[in-house]
């Protein structure tokens, strides 16, 4: 079950303190089948979608905007939107910005889309 690796109390100010790489997702804790992820991000993402879940961004600090094929969703820090499942989507961050997720787990951050920023979400 997901929730047998989750830590109790999560500071995520000290576990965004420890990322360096841009992108990157950490799974931070976990509720029922779905796992909690910090992620720093930095300019374009791929163009991609899930088919089967919606995608949960909530912005700790910074600006995001997301693109979808019929408009954009700008976010600023506490901030959060949902992307519903099928919808083609891109985050955009014109300067560095840190994110919440929730996701089912085993969700692939690119979702039908593999690539160079395809990044297997593992425990911090």
């Amino acid at each position: 079950m997901a929730t047998d690796k989750s830590p109790g109390v999560v500071n995520l100010s000290e576990k965004l303190g420890t990322m360096d790489k841009h992108w990157a997702p950490r799974i931070v804790a976990a509720i029922n089948d779905y796992h909690v992820k910090l992620v720093r991000v930095l300019g374009e993402f791929t163009w991609h979608r899930h088919d089967d879940t919606d995608e949960l961004f909530l912005v700790l600090d910074g600006q995001l905007c997301i693109e979808m094929r019929d408009r954009s969703v700008q976010l600023q820090t506490g901030e959060l939107f949902v992307v519903p499942r099928g919808t083609e989507h891109r985050p955009v961050a014109e300067q560095e910005c840190q994110l919440l997720l929730l996701e089912p787990a085993g969700t692939v951050n690119t979702g039908d889309k593999p690539g160079a920023l395809t990044h297997k979400a593992s425990w911090d």
